[in-house]
């Protein structure tokens, strides 16, 4: 039978193959440590816990919520950028509440697109930034790009080259797989370009939160004048370990902000009126959970970098985000990032995200997950070093493999 049009638009998801190999491992008996998926692992706090438990004994929260959020939660996202960033924001107009920053992504595509609408997209990057626009019947036109000097040269090549003239630009900083964390001058410089050209600009700041040396990443939305043309999207579910609980935001632009509320109240009532209780109140917090979620991720870093590299594999260390974004060793760089991530399961009992599924030009990485506690990581490392030393001494046993690709 033939696909659906939507679907034919969409690739063979590259993850779904390591997963399966991850599984048949697992089912054969194998400890499998997995650094694959952004899943955290740590406990969501108590005291945002506990607030569910005593909201949801209240029956008059178990009807139909809100699907833009319920005042106090917008209220509480609306202060907490207000604290964090500087950044002043209306409730009522200017923020929304989605089901994770994933779902505020898709819906958001949904709501700007027209068919053939140009977005341009830096490459990698996570899935749903191109594919949300894509299966909504955009087009991506990819940059290949870090945030440094050569961003805007690219930008300007994507709309010299692009018809019809790009709708909107993706920016996620820190990045999803990279790490790669923008400047406020870096901000600067898009938003005034963007103004110039009249392009949408939607920034992903899922991993603001997730910092190590010091410096918290900045908000596109400090750049003064920035909310003309943006929206920026947040999620809980790394800064306070509730990925489970599908709970983000989208604020920025009261026009964009407006679309993307009128689309969803199609689509769902909202999340469990409990649970975006338990958000206000998490975000209502005087930081310190996100504090100690921060610095689990920054000694699982540290352990990673130095254990990895004992092993005889450098990485460079993340900046910020709980990824780090390593290059394949050399002798298996060849065989490209999927194959290198099914050697790693077979021979080291390690699984790891393949560059490739973030966009073609991820292929001589592989993303790594700070979601095993120390001591597992550095049982990874040490699988890895037995694994690095036996194919140093037997090269060939890797060969069969590179023939899938």
């Amino acid at each position: 039978m033939e696909e659906f049009h939507k679907v034919r638009r969409l690739p063979p998801y590259v993850f779904e193959q390591v997963n399966r190999l991850k599984a048949s491992a697992r089912s054969r008996g194998a400890d499998i440590i997995d650094l694959g998926m952004g899943n955290p692992d740590l406990p969501t706090p108590k005291a945002i816990v506990d607030k569910l438990c005593e909201v949801v004994r209240d029956p008059r929260t178990h009807r139909y919520s809100s699907s833009r959020g319920i005042p106090g939660l917008r209220r509480a996202q609306a202060a907490y950028y207000q604290r964090r960033f500087g950044v002043k924001l209306n409730p009522d107009t200017q923020v929304v509440a989605t089901l994770g920053s994933k779902e505020g992504f898709a819906n958001m595509a949904q709501a700007i697109t027209a068919p053939g609408d140009v977005i341009l997209c830096p490459n990698p990057t996570y899935p749903i930034h191109a594919f949300g626009f894509i299966m909504s019947g955009g087009v991506i036109r990819s940059l290949q790009v870090e945030p440094d000097d050569g961003f805007i040269p690219a930008l300007e090549r994507g709309v010299r080259h692009s018809i019809p003239k790009p709708l909107a630009l993706i920016l996620n900083y820190p990045s999803n797989p990279t790490a790669l964390v923008a400047s406020l001058d870096f901000y600067k410089d898009v938003v005034a370009f963007a103004k110039k050209n009249d392009i949408i600009i939607l920034s992903d700041l899922a991993y603001s939160e997730i910092y190590f040396d010091g410096n918290p990443p900045p908000s596109v939305l400090q750049v003064p004048g920035a909310i003309d043309v943006c929206v920026e999207f947040t999620s809980m579910s790394k800064t306070f370990s509730m990925p489970g609980w599908r709970m983000g935001f989208a604020v920025g632009n009261e026009r964009l902000i407006a679309a993307l509320t009128r689309v969803k109240s199609y689509l769902d009532y909202g999340a469990f009126t409990p649970i975006q209780v338990a958000a206000a109140h998490a975000l209502n917090g005087d930081g310190a959970d996100i504090a100690e979620v921060r610095e689990v991720y920054h000694k699982r870093r540290d352990v990673m970098v130095d254990s990895f590299g004992r092993a005889g594999w450098t990485i460079p260390a993340p900046a910020a985000s709980m990824f780090a974004w390593a290059p394949i060793p050399e002798q298996f760089r060849q065989l490209g990032s999927l194959e290198f991530s099914k050697l790693l399961i077979e021979h080291a009992d390690v699984a790891v995200a393949p560059g490739v599924g973030f966009g073609e030009h991820g292929d001589d990485f592989v993303r790594l997950a700070l979601v095993e506690n120390e001591h597992r990581i550095r049982q990874a490392a040490r699988n890895i070093k037995r694994f690095l030393a036996s194919t140093a001494k037997q090269p060939n046993n890797v060969v069969p493999l590179a023939a899938h690709r």
